[in-house]
């Protein structure tokens, strides 16, 4: 069969990496074949909390191909925890093989490396461990109580003046802990290529991340240790941190001497890499009687491991959406046996706004006020609420109009249980979400080739929210290079450094470097061409035109130079810039935000408590939408992680045995496209104007915050019954 560009027909524009994702050639980090590469596989504690007593390892050493074993008394120097300072002084977490406390049931405690995954499968299987057991508590919901709030940020204005407000909202919501579970399993590949050189091939969200982890634990310079993560199948926050199992599979490549692979079970994704972790709130919000708020209080606890403490950062969210004159926030960590949490899906601000904007849509309804012209009237539409800084902009008011718009808002009864058909009660919900919209020091590089094709170059790994094509739409806009003359390289530690993509911080850190590049190549190219024309003399960046054939002048049609001749006349094969950009003096001028409406319909079945989510709208100022397909992808995708959030995610822990259950796919329940309607994606599309060159915000995290509050509100519309623990399942309506 002939390749499809010999073909004569036209092939539809889509992600840079499309093509190498469906044939197979892109290859995932458990997918690259490397050379004497053996397997390891991890044994994992049977007991939550203890003491390793005795590791008999006889019956695996009789497995034929075992090549080793790592454990805590058997396994390479690692000098980055060569004592107990130098541990806390990683901050690493859990120190893997180098303690014989036991924190959590599954954490790993052998490591067995075999010729073959199956023969280190049944060998890890027979290693037998006995443990001194001691007291545990898994238990979130009968603890969290007893751990005392402190404060978390400035209290503004202070609690006493507002409690005597006409209107009052007070009332408490759990979530239960989420998985991120995507497609991919984390995996390793790890090969010492010499005594001071590693190489490594991770499942990860920021390659450079990985390299300055690893390389001071085994007393590295950064450069000497190379991680590549060209393609990512899904991390929703899992690969923003180098998890024990990277640091393992490391250990075994150097305890045998050949490259190591580890891949992850999915049992082990769940106490492996991470989850959302479980949360208290109490909320009590007053206003006056034509809906202005008065004040809010909102408290949080939230669930953490005992060797590593994890703040979601929960009642961060009441801080920017809403001008709160009077304002307290408290929080706390419950520490209990458990893996460590992580950053999930829109982190802590989910949470924190599933429970705020809750409460607004029972004040609506105590109020008599329409959800809509409730949040419009109390949004803080020009400044930051806490550091009173100037929103550089802020479009919350125009997606909660659109979105009404889009969704038929008009046709909302607000009498819950008013709109019924047959055993369907229907009802309408919807809320907002916020997001920091960050900006993080990137670095791109650029190759001119003889052809005038491109060639552009970062560190940041996509992870599926499509930077690549975002980088290439960018090129090809302000360079004018056709987007198939331009290439795309990414996920690798040896291109120009990058942050982690995550915190929707990627496109907008990435287009400010791609500008900035671009500018430095026109710069060199103006020189050159100076040299053989001297109207390219002292002409900005800006007004030179580039094709794939030559350059040419805005305000002087008549000024041309073929690429081939300035090539030749310069002895030159190819041109190589490379740039760096990042925040500057805006950051202290203005407030940044990204943000988001969410609307939706459901239908609750009064004899079954089947919730269907049938309609849903999601409404997003981002900025410029720089490629807005993947945007719409991108925001879609994120809502069906809210509708998961809000009606099934839940990692099952028994307290007795102090361990996950039902931990597999069968077991923990999430959204499939079953679940989901095709959901009405929009954009505001206003660039902002001093956020970065490109005016682009970032999306990643307002496409669920906020999502699960609308589901929930609208069941309440639906039903009448206010529910207020996630997920909400049908058990949840019939009671």
């Amino acid at each position: 069969m002939k390749d499809l560009n010999q073909q004569n027909i036209t092939i539809p524009e889509g992600r840079v990496e499309a093509r190498d994702k469906v044939t197979g050639k892109g290859k995932y980090a458990a997918e690259y074949a490397v050379d004497k590469m053996c397997y390891a596989v991890l044994v994992g504690s049977t007991v939550p909390s203890g003491k390793i007593k005795n590791i008999d390892l006889s019956k695996a050493k009789q497995v034929k191909s075992v090549l080793g074993f790592v454990s805590h008394l058997e396994k390479p120097a690692v000098p980055g925890f060569a004592t107990e300072a130098l541990m806390k002084e990683s901050r690493f977490g859990l120190p893997v093989f180098h303690t014989d406390t036991i924190y959590f049931k599954g954490q790993p405690v052998v490591l067995v490396m075999a010729e073959t995954l199956e023969d280190a499968t049944y060998a890890a299987s027979l290693v037998e461990v006995q443990y001194e057991k001691t007291k545990f508590n898994v238990d979130f919901d009968s603890t969290y109580a007893q751990i005392p709030l402190h404060e978390a940020g400035k209290e503004r204005g202070n609690l006493e003046s507002w409690q005597d407000a006409p209107h009052v909202v007070e009332a408490e919501y759990e979530i239960k802990t989420e998985v991120h579970h995507p497609m991919e399993m984390h995996a390793t590949i790890a090969a010492w290529t010499g005594t001071d050189h590693l190489k490594l091939y991770d499942k990860t969200q920021g390659v450079n991340n990985v390299q300055q982890v690893i390389a001071p634990l085994f007393n590295l310079k950064k450069e000497q240790v190379e991680v590549m993560s060209e393609f990512v199948g899904g991390g929703f926050g899992s690969g923003l941190r180098v998890w024990p199992h990277v640091l393992a599979t490391v250990m075994a490549a150097k305890q045998v001497g050949r490259p190591v692979k580890l891949m992850l079970t999915r049992p082990q994704m769940f106490i492996g890499t991470g989850y959302r972790p479980a949360s208290w709130q109490k909320i009590k919000l007053g206003a006056d009687d034509q809906g202005k708020f008065m004040g809010i209080h909102h408290q949080a606890r939230n669930e953490t491991s005992l060797y590593e403490r994890f703040s979601d950062q929960i009642t961060r969210i009441t801080r920017l959406i809403y001008d709160f004159e009077h304002l307290k926030t408290e929080d706390a960590l419950v520490p209990l046996n458990i893996n460590a949490a992580t950053w999930m899906r829109g982190p802590g601000d989910c949470t924190g706004d599933f429970a705020v904007e809750c409460a607004i849509d029972e004040l609506s309804y105590k109020l008599n006020m329409d959800p809509v012209a409730i949040r419009a009237k109390n949004i803080a539409v020009t400044h930051h609420p806490d550091s009173k800084l100037p929103w550089s902009s802020n479009y919350l008011v125009d997606c909660m109009n659109l979105g009404a718009q889009r969704i038929g808002w008009e046709k909302r009864n607000p009498q819950p249980t008013s709109m019924q058909d047959g055993d369907w009660y229907i009802g309408y919900g919807m809320s907002v979400g916020m997001w920091n919209a960050g900006r993080n020091k990137t670095s791109a590089a650029i190759k001119m080739k003889k052809d005038g094709s491109l060639i552009i170059q970062t560190a940041m790994t996509d992870i599926g929210t499509g930077t690549g094509t975002g980088m290439k739409n960018i090129a090809h806009e302000i360079t004018g290079i056709p987007k198939n003359k331009i290439t795309i390289e990414l996920g690798h530690s040896n291109l120009p450094p990058a942050p982690s993509q995550g915190g929707s911080t990627g496109m907008s850190s990435v287009s400010g470097a791609v500008v900035e590049a671009v500018r430095l190549l026109k710069e060199k190219l103006l020189a050159y061409a100076a040299k053989q024309d001297q109207r390219f003399k002292d002409v900005q960046e800006d007004v030179l035109v580039l094709s794939e054939t030559g350059l040419s002048l805005k305000n002087d049609t008549t000024a041309t130079i073929p690429l081939d001749t300035l090539w030749k006349q310069n002895n030159l094969d190819e041109l190589v810039v490379e740039a760096t950009s990042g925040p500057g003096e805006e950051r202290k001028k203005y407030a940044f935000c990204s943000s988001a409406a969410h609307f939706c319909q459901v239908r609750v079945n009064v004899k079954t408590g089947k919730i269907m989510v049938t309609k849903m709208v999601c409404v997003a100022d981002g900025g410029k939408i720089v490629n807005e397909k993947a945007a719409a992808n991108q925001m879609s995708g994120a809502a069906v992680g809210g509708i998961g959030m809000a009606l099934m995610e839940e990692r099952l822990l028994d307290t007795r045995i102090g361990g996950a259950i039902a931990d597999d796919l069968a077991g923990y329940h999430f959204p499939v496209n079953a679940d989901a309607p095709i959901i009405d994606v929009s954009f505001i599309g206003k660039a902002d104007p001093n956020i970065n060159p490109t005016g682009a915000k970032g999306l990643g995290e307002v496409g669920i915050i906020g999502t699960a509050a609308a589901i929930a509100n609208a069941i309440y519309n639906a039903t009448g019954k206010r529910l207020r623990s996630l997920p909400i399942t049908p058990d949840k309506i019939l009671s």
